[in-house]
């Protein structure tokens, strides 16, 4: 039984906490008992699953700093953080860790321990804030979906106003969540006074595979739109070269002349230049028989050829 009330010092109640955060939480033993009616401080339980199953862990423990004795006690604890009490709860993760790790038959690690202090001034009082923080290697069971909770091989007790969140990586929805969460926004929560169930929380995360066919159908359907517009154009550059490499029909002499005069009067009725191509649009001939008979006129020095991009304007003389 873990007790903690009102008339423990200050460092000795950051103590208990450490305490209770290692073996409490971690270990998965179960705590019969309660804090005391007017709990002095508030722990926040913050996993962070990634993708390959390891987890960052954020523990917040919060209390309220009423006097400056509160106020000095706080920043005494924050000077021995780094050299006393950091390394104790490094020592008690990484037993907890080799323990979960026989459980579980998975190989774990726990490495990159960090511990910050910092006072915080709100509306609601001034709070001296400790956060420990450490990566889990191994923590989730990976397989296709990260299952999460058979860590907790004795299940987990949560007191009064502590919290407990699990959040998980973007792109993956939650499959099942046994006990069901308090709260589902920003990962799931679970608020104390709570006491868990062997591997419990039962947490099972899925990455769907939808994106990943939307992704893929719609990429099989791009290159089938390219393919079909290459094709396209392909057909239509092949039927302009062949139209233009149409051989000419034998004309006879007098169809010939015929041929320039309308071709005379054509130009004419347009203001004495047209486009080649108009030209032989409006004769209903092929470009090879009206080709001829442009070349025969320029020969006399009737009309003249003018470039104008791919065209040519076909101008009197």
């Amino acid at each position: 039984m873990i007790l903690i009330n009102n008339t423990v010092p200050m460092v000795q109640m950051m103590r208990y906490c450490i305490f209770t955060i290692a073996v409490v939480l971690l270990l998965g033993i179960m705590v019969t008992g309660s804090a005391a009616p007017d709990p002095s401080y508030t722990v926040t339980y913050a996993i962070n699953i990634q993708e390959d199953g390891s987890a960052l862990w954020q523990v917040e423990y919060r209390t309220l700093l009423g006097t400056d004795e509160d106020l000095n006690a706080f920043n005494n604890y924050s000077r021995e953080l780094p050299s006393v009490y950091l390394p104790q709860f490094r020592d008690l993760m990484q037993h907890s860790a080799a323990q979960a790790a026989v459980a579980t038959a998975r190989h774990m690690e726990v490495d990159g321990f960090r511990g910050d202090a910092v006072v915080q001034t709100s509306p609601t009082g001034r709070y001296g804030v400790i956060i420990y923080s450490f990566l889990w290697k191994g923590f989730a069971r990976t397989g296709g979906d990260l299952a999460i909770g058979d860590t907790f091989a004795g299940g987990l007790y949560l007191a009064k106003d502590n919290t407990l969140i699990i959040r998980y990586p973007a792109g993956y929805t939650v499959k099942t969540a046994e006990p069901a969460p308090d709260l589902v926004r920003d990962g799931l929560t679970w608020y104390g006074l709570r006491s868990f169930g062997a591997g419990e929380p039962r947490v099972i995360i899925e990455k769907p595979a939808f994106p990943l066919l939307f992704v893929a159908t719609g990429l099989v359907i791009a290159i089938v739109t390219l393919a079909g517009f290459i094709i396209y154009f392909i057909q239509k550059r092949r039927m302009e070269r062949d139209a233009a490499e149409e051989p000419a029909v034998p004309l006879s002499e007098s169809e010939m002349i015929s041929l320039e005069e309308r071709i005379i009067q054509l130009v004419t009725s347009h203001g004495g230049e047209l486009f080649q191509s108009e030209i032989v649009k409006n004769m209903g001939l092929t470009k090879s028989s009206v080709s001829s008979a442009l070349i025969g006129l320029h020969r006399r020095g009737v009309i003249q050829k003018v470039k104008k991009g791919r065209e040519n304007l076909i101008r009197l003389v």
